[in-house]
């Protein structure tokens, strides 16, 4: 698999800046957030995770609005442009389980998490990073808030991590 993102990656020198198709990234290893995450957890409990999510879900809704504009993708072709993305950028390998608009359904699966694997062994599910993207993005492609559940995670000894949308 050719990574498509890496071929169309600039960097603007005077700015110190990584850009695809004109939206700014930056590389940072997945330790570092998870350190953030730790850190939230201990001093806000369980609202970190929705605070992660919220992080997650403003940059998936940010990326869908953006790739819908710049390269005009049906939503079925920006749920795999973003899927594509997500595994090109290294946040472990996506896979489309189930997208139905009419239904409203979404299912990925993402095999090794960068997020549960450097978090570690946990009680519940850690990927909020993730969780709150594909969120972001049902909500722009279903046209209504859209939240989605992380069932299954790596870090708490499932096979991989799992994300469906929930029923509102």
């Amino acid at each position: 698999m050719e990574n498509e993102v890496l071929k169309d990656l600039s960097f603007d020198p005077g700015k110190g800046a990584l850009f695809f198709k004109e939206v700014r990234y930056l590389l940072i290893r997945p330790e570092t957030l998870i350190a953030f995450q730790k850190a939230m957890e201990k001093e806000t409990g369980e609202k970190a995770s929705e605070l992660l999510f919220q992080s997650g879900f403003h940059g998936g809704s940010l990326s869908s609005k953006k790739y819908r504009e710049v390269l005009s993708l049906p939503d079925e072709e920006i749920v795999h442009f973003m899927i594509n993305m997500g595994t090109q950028i290294g946040w472990g390998r996506f896979e489309l389980e189930r997208f139905d608009p009419a239904q409203k359904v979404l299912a990925i699966r993402v095999h090794h998490s960068p997020f549960a694997i450097a978090y570690g062994v946990s009680p519940s599910a850690v990927c909020h990073f993730i969780r709150g993207v594909l969120s972001g993005m049902a909500t722009v492609l279903f046209d209504q808030e859209s939240k989605v559940s992380e069932p299954e995670c790596l870090a708490k000894g499932d096979e991989y991590c799992s994300f469906e949308l929930m029923k509102p």
